[in-house]
């Protein structure tokens, strides 16, 4: 387990990640921090936990208003014929 300190709003926070993650999370820390800064640039100072709070419902407001995939029915018979080929070379 590897520990990655995380910079957001000119504090650095240690997150604990597999070994071999610390880029991943670095990218999401930079995420965040943009967003973060986004948030202070419209409505000024916040305390901490008043900008954590709010970057944690921005973020989960923006999660769920993302459109949900749709699956056609394509897509459907493309996952079924990779089925049956699977099951096919199984088989033999």
């Amino acid at each position: 387990m590897s520990v990655v300190s995380i910079p957001i709003v000119n504090k650095k926070y240690p997150m604990g990640c597999e070994d071999g993650q610390e880029s991943r999370l670095l990218e999401l820390g930079q995420m965040v921090d943009a967003r973060a800064r986004q948030i202070l640039d419209k409505i000024g100072p916040l305390p901490e936990s008043a900008l954590l709070a709010t970057l944690c419902i921005v973020l989960a407001d923006e999660v769920r208003s993302r459109p949900t995939p749709s699956v056609t029915d394509a897509d459907l018979k493309e996952i079924l014929a990779r089925i049956r080929e699977i099951k096919n070379k199984i088989a033999k």
